[in-house]
């Protein structure tokens, strides 16, 4: 296969899904649907869809476990320094304890630690988001694994 057949595909799967969620983020009133940590996710759904780190559990648990910290530490812990860190800790351990692990989620302790993000923030943009992009990564999937046998 041409060697820019893959790397094309996934950055397409990854503007439409970029642009999706800004389009309805600006079409809905008072949406949240994107969040930095979300332009890494991208990249392992549509540039690595084989990997463990890319499957639905992963991107979905991954980003809810860590953001769920997140928001913990920000309505009963506090946010210092050494409070974005054992978060930041938490995270990764919670992600390797279930067996969910996405490394883009790793930073969803400190956006949302940082910002003072509240519960609705699980909602929107974590959940809805990580969701949409794992929907449209197994759109582009199929739509890629249907080109590539056609090329071949």
């Amino acid at each position: 296969m041409n060697k820019f057949v893959l790397p094309l595909i996934a950055g397409v799967g990854a503007s439409i899904t970029i642009g999706f969620l800004l389009y309805f983020e600006t079409t809905f009133e008072n949406s949240t649907l994107i969040m930095a940590p979300f332009g890494a996710t991208v990249v392992i759904v549509f540039g690595l869809p084989k990997s463990p780190l890319a499957q639905p559990k992963n991107v979905i648990l991954g980003h809810l476990i860590t953001a769920f910290i997140g928001v913990f530490f920000v309505q009963f812990i506090g946010v210092s320094q050494i409070d974005l860190a054992i978060a930041t800790g938490l995270g990764v351990s919670g992600m390797l304890l279930t067996k969910t692990t996405h490394p883009p989620a790793g930073a969803n302790p400190l956006l949302i630690m940082m910002s003072g993000q509240s519960w609705l923030f699980l909602v929107t943009p974590v959940l809805i988001g990580a969701v949409i992009i794992v929907l449209m990564g197994k759109i582009m999937q199929i739509f890629q694994d249907r080109f590539v046998v056609n090329v071949s």
